[in-house]
């Protein structure tokens, strides 16, 4: 008779303790984010990792709706790990749960942005460091309100191919639109934020710094990381990033993909060295997998995510 004890699998559900891998195979188990707990009982958790899949407000392909599944199920890879390029895994400093998703009723889309911003706030209220997954561009509106409401105005850190910042009366709800309303609602201090990546021109710069996709390229990526810490300075910031800041060569499933973007290694090369930030709360949206191709953009997403949970982890770890 075999002695050999499988590992157990579905940490997602069973899941005893809130630290450490899971050590699942990446093909089977109940796909939470990179394994962690399924849990709205935030009692000794750093971090929840909660998904806010929305997409009516798109100027152009719908389908982010489906990327806080899709970024799940690519973050499996993850699992168990030392996690490149940070030497360790997150999971053994930082105790992060899958908050699940947020709730609304898809008729209503008025009450929608209200919605988030309740349910981000119940969140932040318990001392939980929140990261988002959406959904379209427009969440991260909302969810910055629910952070300003804990930690005043806070410094923007955008990747992003798009601006955001068109024309917008107050009442729309429309993912080009929510820097410009973050900067006239005071959420955002303009002076503090920058963004990086940007193929596009919108009609207001509304006073963030903006880094070019040729910027990118011509500056290089020491350069780039030393203008967004010389903006952001001290200052309590929000990351926000936009899968359709990459190239779709590296991103092709998104709704509005941009030729001439960042390729994947020189986005998380930036991300990586951004440690010495304050950063209160982050998200990556925009992944819209029924465009994708091998999970590339999924994979992408969920890199993102984990290399700024590495970013709290080291942060943690340097007290």
């Amino acid at each position: 008779m075999s002695t050999i004890r499988p590992r157990p699998t579905d940490n997602a559900v069973f899941g005893k303790h809130l630290t450490g891998g899971a050590h699942e195979p990446t093909y089977g188990g109940v796909l939470s984010f990179m394994r962690r707990r399924y849990s709205r009982d935030l009692a000794g958790v750093d971090v929840a990792v909660w998904g806010v899949p929305f997409d009516a407000s798109v100027s152009n392909r719908p389908g982010a709706r489906f990327g806080p599944q899709g970024v799940r199920r690519a973050s499996a890879i993850f699992d168990g790990d030392p996690q490149y390029p940070f030497h360790a895994d997150p999971f053994e400093t930082l105790a992060v749960v899958d908050y699940g998703d947020c709730s609304f009723d898809y008729g209503r889309n008025a009450e929608i942005p209200a919605c988030i911003e309740a349910q981000a706030r119940e969140i932040l209220e318990q001392g939980v460091h929140l990261f988002s997954i959406g959904g379209d561009h427009f969440v991260t509106l909302p969810i910055l309100r629910a952070h300003v409401a804990q930690h005043g105005p806070l410094a923007l850190v955008q990747f992003d191919a798009h601006q955001d910042t068109w024309p917008d009366d107050g009442g729309r709800i429309d993912h080009g639109t929510f820097t410009g309303r973050a900067v006239r609602e005071g959420l955002i201090d303009p002076a503090r934020s920058i963004q990086i990546g940007i193929r596009t021109h919108a009609p207001d710069t509304c006073g963030l710094e903006i880094l070019y996709g040729e910027d990118v390229e011509q500056l290089g990526v020491n350069a780039v990381v030393d203008l967004i810490k010389e903006r952001v300075g001290d200052a309590k910031a929000y990351m926000t990033f936009d899968i359709d800041c990459l190239d779709p060569a590296f991103a092709p499933g998104t709704g509005t993909p941009v030729a001439g973007g960042l390729t994947s290694r020189e986005a998380l090369m930036i991300l990586r060295r951004l440690g010495d930030l304050d950063f209160v709360g982050g998200d990556v949206v925009e992944v819209a997998p029924a465009y994708d191709h091998a999970d590339i953009t999924s994979i992408a997403g969920a890199t993102v995510a984990q290399h700024y949970l590495g970013l709290l982890a080291e942060r943690r770890a340097r007290g």
